[in-house]
């Protein structure tokens, strides 16, 4: 590892102060949400000396040195505009977040070592914080509710610099995938006005996940485009919030997903699957006698699966799996534990994430209790780029889970 790379691993927690040759951080610009590839103002220099090397005359070698240097200033332009562009719509904002989002940008394999260092010092600064706490007993009244004040505000700095490290690790774990983020979607320049001018990569999507769990995700996608699932070229004119809506409950349909997956393989290798592992094709899953499934239901922020799938309704589109048999096997008190996102910080980054991709709603509830559509915004898009959103929503869902759990086995945070 040469120095400047140990350099990067060596850094703390504060914002880097200006190098002396002009090159400063590539920290996340406040002119728009997301990472960008900032890059650096590299100064031209010739020494006077240098000319003498050269046989050719004076004017000639003059020239020359204009040249390169005109290929130079141009290719630092070019690289320039093209790593402006946004790796993720949500921007960090922590001193650890910024820093994170520089290794994100300049070395992006270093990232699970810089998040060891980040890790290692939110666990020195809590555990310093609890024997402080230990020694205040002997506070005044007042001192006592000023030092619990301070520890709160502490504790609120710790869980925002925790859910921007959890957000770096998904977004290294798309760029591991090639898989580029769908940016802010914002009014189209597009003589269509459709919105989704992202590339679909949609195989890379479909092959993060076990065959398993896929079957799960390719009914989800049924039971959101219907029969439009066959012709993704068309156009359709939808509520901005009702995608946002889709698009937060595809991402904790992901994430209980891959946590019932999880236990679903270990079992599969361990032969331990009810009815001993029985030919996907000759399962079934059964159904209770009011037709829809409630186990979950009063948990407000499970999304498609557990918010109570009509079987009556869906059941042609819906088709049998070995994964479903499996959840549907689930007493309710199970399903509602693995249907439950275990971490304050993990709904936060789901509820800033789809706010940065879709933008603020305004909700307006009127006198009779109805929400009021009149300022919703609608947006063009096709079916192949709402498929594309769910999928890629489901796959935030799943590396959120992913990191979640690493983390937490080094900085304990998990409720569940």
């Amino acid at each position: 590892m040469d120095a400047a790379t140990a350099s990067l691993i060596r850094s703390s927690l504060l914002p880097h102060e200006t190098s002396r040759n002009g090159a400063g951080p590539m920290f996340l610009t406040a002119s728009g949400p997301g990472f960008t590839r900032s890059g650096s103002k590299h100064q031209l220099r010739l020494r006077q000396n240098a000319f003498t090397r050269f046989s050719k005359p004076l004017q000639s070698a003059t020239t020359a040195s204009k040249t390169r240097r005109s290929v130079v200033v141009k290719a630092l332009a070019a690289s320039d505009d093209a790593s402006s562009k946004p790796i993720a719509p949500l921007q960090l904002k922590s001193p650890a977040g910024q820093f994170l989002s520089q290794i994100l940008v300049t070395h992006p394999h270093l990232v699970p070592a810089a998040v060891e260092q980040q890790l290692e010092q939110l666990q020195t600064d809590r555990d310093s914080q609890g024997q402080n706490t230990d020694s205040s007993s002997s506070l005044p009244g007042t001192d006592i509710v000023l030092y619990r004040r301070i520890a709160e505000l502490k504790e609120n700095e710790r869980r925002k610099t925790l859910e921007e490290i959890l957000y770096a690790l998904v977004v290294q774990k798309f760029m591991e995938a090639n898989v580029s983020l769908i940016p802010s979607i914002t009014p189209s320049s597009e003589p269509s006005g459709r919105v989704d001018t992202w590339p679909t990569k949609v195989e890379k999507l479909e092959q993060l996940h076990s065959p398993e769990m896929y079957e799960m995700i390719h009914n989800h996608l049924a039971l959101i485009l219907g029969s439009r699932i066959g012709n993704l070229t068309s156009v359709a004119q939808i509520s901005k919030l009702r995608v946002g809506q889709v698009y937060a409950a595809s991402v904790m349909y992901g994430y209980f997903l891959k946590r019932v997956d999880q236990r679903f393989q270990l079992e599969k290798t361990m032969k331990l699957l009810p009815g001993g592992g029985a030919d996907e094709s000759k399962t079934s899953v059964e159904q209770p006698q009011d037709g829809t499934y409630q186990a979950v239901s009063s948990h407000p922020e499970v999304g498609a699966f557990a918010g109570g799938v009509s079987a009556k309704g869906f059941g042609s589109e819906i088709k049998p799996s070995r994964l479903r048999t499996y959840v549907m096997s689930f007493d309710s008190e199970t399903l509602q534990r693995y249907a439950t996102i275990r971490s304050r910080e993990a709904v936060g980054i789901i509820e800033k994430h789809t706010e940065a991709l879709f933008g603020k709603s305004e909700i307006v509830i009127t006198p009779q209790g109805t929400v009021d559509s009149s300022k919703d915004e609608q947006i063009k898009i096709s079916f192949g780029g709402m498929k594309r959103l769910v999928l890629e929503a489901v796959t935030f869902g799943s590396f959120l889970w992913d990191v979640e759990s690493h983390v937490d086995a080094r900085y304990q945070f998990v409720l569940n």
